[in-house]
């Protein structure tokens, strides 16, 4: 983890009151995605809603570099020129990902089947994130990838003939899984993947709205190889992890309420809504209707209360749905009565930080009493936050998660090394600000 605490930092004032409407940015995971299928389909794809984060613009420029006409009429508004599954070009030069572990993994399944090399790389935290997870199936589908001791660079040699695979996926991974499917559209024969439990099912749900069959049986989602992408329209909606820290700010200080506009509320993203109900939070969630369009989000307007909250033992099914969300759980898990325990959240290590050991250091900055558990975390709740400075170690989802903690705080919380949170949250200051949260960036 990176400890610098040089750069941005926030400044946090103790207290406040959160109340109105908001919306926050687009989802960041379906923005990767429409970006990448529009990319490899025929024709125009039309993708409104996208999120203009640090994150997506790396894919949008890595899929520029591969010969895709990309035009932004608008911040929030893609056109993508298709070119074909077999379209794409040499990049010629290392595709950078930036911060976006999402794109350097996904775009290892898009990679891998191309008639041409290519490598990818990452800034300093990326370079530092396990890539072996997904280039060992991969491998097993006859592509020739390398890594660096399992992290990037990335070394790709296509390998136009790939043959499917019938992968049982170790830990639950939505990464892993989008990774083989997409080089499991330019294998020979059907690939499938078995899920031990549900992971976020974007990849499933888009391919089918951009004309491929995507066959579910179970705990089994599979592909045949060789089907086309058609271009068509993406609204992306408001990205529930965004949203997310939102969701806790009102449980926290919303005594009038806060509504949150059109967030995103795909099943295999929403274990954070399940998690705060137990806890008793007052949360209410109006669905939108549904056109019954293919490979369609489902959307919701979502109002929360300022909530008496209890400590809870998080359900084992509810972690991989779950798993971004854990950083500002965990703030109020801190403030909720009695003890919360949280274990099976491993992949809380392998994240832009390890999260599980930056929110226990954080926590116990703020006087917080709490155990770091190899796969988890054992918090005792109930005392309030005190003040102090927080190291966020370049994680975006560390440094919000700590800024909202602000809200039920006694003293100042000063957050260091928070340039990261563009990646997946422009506009994060001015959104926080607009609800009620006292915070700056001097």
């Amino acid at each position: 983890m990176s400890s610098s605490g040089t750069g941005a930092r926030y400044r946090v004032a103790p207290g406040g009151v959160v109340a109105g409407e908001l919306t926050v940015p687009g989802d960041k995971s379906i923005s990767h995605r429409a970006l990448m299928f529009g990319g490899i389909a025929e024709g125009e794809t039309r993708i409104s809603g996208f999120l203009a984060g640090e994150d997506c613009l790396a894919t949008l420029r890595a899929l520029q570099a591969l010969g895709v006409g990309i035009e932004r009429p608008q911040p929030h508004t893609v056109h993508v020129s298709g070119r074909g599954l077999e379209g794409l070009r040499a990049p010629g030069v290392p595709l950078d990902m930036g911060n976006a572990g999402t794109a350097m993994r996904l775009f290892m399944g898009l990679l891998a089947p191309q008639a041409f090399d290519s490598t990818l790389i990452g800034d300093e935290s990326l370079m530092r994130r396990p890539m072996e997870r997904v280039a060992a199936p991969l491998r097993l589908m006859g592509a020739d990838i390398r890594t660096h001791d399992g992290r990037p660079p990335v070394l790709i040699h296509g390998t136009p003939h790939l043959r499917a695979i019938d992968y049982p996926l170790p830990v639950p991974s939505a990464q892993v899984k989008s990774a083989v499917l997409l080089a499991g559209l330019r294998a020979f024969g059907r690939t499938r993947v078995t899920e031990p439990a549900p992971s976020r099912d974007h990849t499933e749900r888009m391919l089918s709205a951009f004309g491929v069959e995507v066959l579910r049986q179970g705990a089994t989602v599979a592909v045949e190889g060789g089907q086309r992408l058609t271009g068509t329209s993406v609204a992306v909606p408001a990205d529930f992890s965004s949203a997310a820290f939102f969701l806790v700010a009102g449980c926290l200080a919303a005594e009038k309420g806060l509504l949150l506009r059109n967030v995103g509320v795909n099943p295999t993203r929403t274990g954070l809504l399940e998690m705060l109900r137990l806890m008793g939070a007052q949360i209410r969630v109006y669905a939108h209707r549904q056109d019954g369009a293919p490979g369609g989000e489902p959307i919701a307007d979502i109002e929360v209360s300022k909530s008496r909250l209890k400590g809870i033992r998080v359900p084992p099914s509810l972690v991989p749905l779950a798993i971004d969300e854990f950083p500002v759980f965990f703030i109020a898990a801190a403030l909720a009565q009695g003890e919360t325990l949280v274990r099976g959240a491993l992949e809380l290590r392998v994240k832009e930080s390890d999260r599980l050991a930056a929110m226990a250091q954080g926590l116990t900055v703020l006087g917080v009493e709490n155990q770091l558990l190899e796969d988890g975390l054992w918090i005792r709740g109930g005392s309030g936050f005190g003040g102090g400075t927080i190291e966020s170690h370049g994680d975006h989802r560390i440094a919000m998660a700590f800024a909202v903690a602000g809200l039920a705080a006694s003293a100042e919380i000063e957050i260091r090394d928070v340039a990261n949170v563009a990646t997946s949250f422009p506009g994060f200051l001015e959104i926080a600000r607009s609800a009620g949260l006292q915070i700056e960036m001097p």
